[in-house]
């Protein structure tokens, strides 16, 4: 019997940043998942994008379309923003019939049923204040190609990259934009896990037995750093001894867990980043909220995670599935400047959401995370 197959992605999460990989961050469920392999050597493509188009494509991020972010550069298709149309994707080849490059002819596959959940972002540009209307009308054309588009029966997401938890921009079911502003508990990263798991129910009761591949595409941890209060509110405090004592307890945990040999050294503190003891309490205060919510975030991940996998249990599908938990890259390294001023792109996170509030954006002591 084939086996099903769900492909978990994070998001710019951290090496260490789960506990079955040195973390602090409980993660549970991730971590009975990492109970079967755990692997510690991995080759990404050290952004979202290309990383996900080699992801959905097995092919190096040129050879797909996607060399580097999801505008078109101008420079050939190696740049041009979009999954090539002449690279099948995973779920194109796994479902029964795919298109070949001209279209004049198909090849059998694998006969799978496909859902995917979460971020696309290999589709072309989807700017975060773009209109419902200029979305609708957008998706699908030939730049944009949508995850329906190339292979997935089902598709419940986001189109474009980073944006709100509460509010996220370019939200779509299939081929339709969904308009309607969240209720006031909505939170992305359940909305995912929620929505894998009734696929999965519909899937167990459908007539059709055919098995299923599922990619679940998350956003958390990527920033902004958006969680409840009341999650946040679980780890605050944890992060006030400081990130010197952090790197050095989450070293010594991947020593312990063998997953990286005893002689390598923890590494120097990056010489722009001061000693936690040179910042006054109301910075270490406004520090510690911010990696609290950046917990909350993955907390709230892995949760959902465990009720794909009862899910799956309920449904008497687990023991035939395989399931991946990866992220698409490390820790986001780039410092944003996204105080919002014109002329630097995050300026454009500072737009209206949803309900018509304006969005304040930065890395300002005086807005809080979450």
């Amino acid at each position: 019997m084939k086996p099903n197959i769900i492909i978990i992605l994070a998001d710019d999460m951290g090496f260490s940043d789960i506990s079955c990989f040195g973390s602090e961050i409980e993660t549970p469920n991730i971590d009975a998942l990492a109970k079967g392999m755990r692997f510690t050597q991995l080759y990404n493509c050290a952004r979202c994008c290309p990383s996900r188009a080699s992801i959905l494509t097995g092919m190096y991020p040129h050879q797909a379309g996607i060399g580097h972010m999801v505008y078109d550069a101008g420079v050939g298709p190696e740049y041009q923003g979009y999954l090539r149309q002449d690279v099948p994707t995973i779920a194109e080849l796994l479902k029964k019939r795919y298109a070949t490059k001209n279209g004049d002819s198909h090849h059998d596959g694998g006969g799978y049923a496909t859902y995917m959940v979460g971020k696309w972002h290999a589709g072309g540009e989807y700017p975060p204040d773009a209109t419902h209307d200029w979305i609708q009308s957008t998706m699908g054309d030939e730049t944009h190609p949508t995850p329906t588009q190339r292979g997935f029966d089902e598709f419940y997401g986001t189109l474009g990259g980073g944006g709100s938890y509460f509010q996220p921009p370019s939200l779509v079911r299939n081929d339709q934009v969904i308009r309607e502003v969240m209720p006031e508990d909505f939170y992305y990263t359940d909305a995912i896990n929620d929505e894998a798991c009734r696929m999965i129910e519909n899937k167990s009761k459908s007539d059709n037995k055919q098995p299923f591949f599922m990619y679940v595409a998350h956003t958390a941890p990527h920033w902004p750093l958006h969680a409840p209060k009341k999650e946040i509110d679980k780890h605050r405090g944890k992060y006030m001894r400081g990130w010197d004592n952090l790197r050095r307890e989450r070293h010594a945990r991947l020593i312990q867990q063998n997953l990286i040999p005893s002689t390598w050294e923890c590494s120097p503190r990056d010489v722009h980043c001061p000693a936690w003891e040179e910042k006054d309490d109301k910075t270490q205060q406004w520090e510690d909220a911010r990696m609290a919510t950046y917990a909350a975030q993955i907390k709230i991940m892995d949760e959902g995670i465990g009720r794909i996998v009862q899910s799956l249990r309920d449904t008497g599908m687990y023991d035939n599935t395989v399931i991946f938990f990866l992220s698409d890259n490390g820790g986001c390294a780039e410092y944003l400047k996204e105080n919002g001023e014109e002329g630097h792109w995050p300026e454009f996170y500072g737009g209206l959401t949803r309900e018509g509030k304006k969005i304040d954006v930065g890395n300002l002591q005086h807005l809080e995370p979450g």
